[in-house]
């Protein structure tokens, strides 16, 4: 009895493993390469990045006997899940596609270089932003996919600055200190902030540092670049005069910042253009708003073009690697067609620069007086400077956070950039 039970038993199995049907609830693989029928990714924001992988599997032309599985997790829980995973030794439960910041991407590559698989052969890393390369790739091998870019610009709202007496020249192309002169102007006349700045995020600090080609590391992306560095120095000076001149309003979260210019409290923002869904959420603005280049830092060799944020995919070096990669290369690594379409129907603007001379990128945009927007961003993307994130962004902008405190409160600027420097060496060891 006990034997036909066994067999019984082990009919079960064997057929609930060949069907196609079946779910596999942490994500990883277990079966042969050959045997994949499922290809599990993790990502974050359902409207934008999980509709772009859902959008890639509706347009990929490639082998189909398998199904995409998007699981949706939070930017923190992905990291949280990636850390715990493979300082673990195991791969178990690891999707074969995951979607990493492009700053945190090389705390990963370069720890763990053995749990991803390296893509190359799929698509050709040349076609995309040079700036997207060197977070995505590691020891000369290309193991992420660039995605989205977080190209900046500076929304700017033209009936507020018409009524300043200003016009959309006078805020073009500038530096941040004929920004701050501007924005004295509307803060005079208008009665207005020209920007938000968030005491605990310094997402424009490293705006305005890269815009000058320079990181809170040094070209080897290991070694703090605190002291001493000029751009950084000059990034404080500005920070600091756009808080006492009262040309900023202070936010404190994501919905504060929303508020200011949903409620028009403010006359600008300069961000990543992955803001414009926000903007545009507004109906009663249309037409009230133009994008100009980000104002460049007033140092030698600053260019009017920066990044904020921005993500990637990667492959994990597991059972079915090859026909994720397969599946990543023949959507986001080379069809053009279906980066019209996420313009389109996502509002997604990849880095893949051959997509842009599409139909969609060319389109001009009524919510802002029938500007070319998505044109304009693509051609300030080919000219961000590229620099090294390397492994510790968010541990060194913890000290700088805390420093800038400090700074605000009247401590020298030297001093506080040479404290942050002995932090970050003695705590990155």
């Amino acid at each position: 009895m006990k034997r036909m039970f066994f067999l019984l038993l082990t009919t079960i199995l064997m057929v609930t493993a060949c069907s196609t049907g079946s779910s596999n609830k942490g994500g990883g693989q277990t079966s042969t390469n050959k045997g994949i029928n499922k290809i599990t990714a993790w990502a974050w924001d359902p409207k934008f990045n999980i509709a772009a992988l859902k959008l890639a599997e509706a347009n990929y032309t490639g082998n189909k006997d398998y199904k995409l599985r998007v699981i949706e997790n939070g930017q923190p829980d992905i990291v949280q899940k990636l850390n715990t995973g493979l300082s673990s030794g195991t791969m178990k439960g690891m999707p074969n596609i995951v979607l990493i910041e492009d700053y945190r991407a090389q705390s990963f590559l370069q720890a763990y270089p053995d749990a991803f698989y390296e893509i190359s052969q799929y698509f050709n890393p040349k076609d995309f932003a040079d700036y997207k390369i060197a977070p995505t790739s590691f020891n000369g091998k290309q193991y992420g996919l660039p995605f989205d870019t977080g190209v900046a610009g500076l929304y700017v709202r033209t009936d507020m600055l018409k009524d300043a007496g200003l016009t959309l020249d006078d805020v073009r192309d500038i530096d941040w200190n004929e920004f701050i002169e501007r924005g004295k102007t509307i803060r005079d006349k208008v009665g207005k902030g020209f920007l938000t700045l968030d005491p605990n995020d310094l997402g424009t600090i490293r705006m305005m540092i890269q815009s000058a080609g320079s990181w809170y590391l040094k070209d080897d992306g290991v070694t703090p670049n605190l002291a001493g560095n000029e751009a950084l120095k000059e990034a404080f000076r500005v920070y600091k005069t756009l808080l006492d001149e009262k040309i900023a309003v202070t936010t404190s979260d994501w919905s504060q910042f929303l508020a200011a210019f949903n409620n028009s409290d403010i006359a600008g923002v300069p961000t990543g253009n992955w803001i414009t869904p926000s903007i545009k959420a507004e109906a009663s603005q249309s037409g009230k708003w133009a994008v100009v280049p980000i104002p460049r830092l007033p140092v030698k060799g600053a260019v009017n073009a920066s990044n904020l944020g921005g993500s990637s995919f990667y492959v994990l070096n597991i059972d079915g690697k090859e026909k994720a990669a397969e599946f990543l290369g023949k959507t986001f690594g080379s069809n053009k067609d279906f980066y019209q379409k996420l313009v389109k129907e996502v509002g997604a603007l990849g880095t893949y620069k051959p997509a842009t001379d599409g139909e969609a990128y060319k389109s001009g945009d009524d919510f802002f007086g029938g500007q070319k927007v998505i044109e304009d961003f693509s051609k300030w993307m080919s000219e961000i400077p590229s620099v090294n994130y390397g492994m510790h962004t968010y541990a060194i902008e913890d000290i700088l956070v805390a420093e800038m405190q400090n700074y605000l409160s009247g401590k020298n600027i030297d001093d506080v950039l040479k404290d942050a420097q002995q932090q970050a060496e003695a705590q990155l060891k």
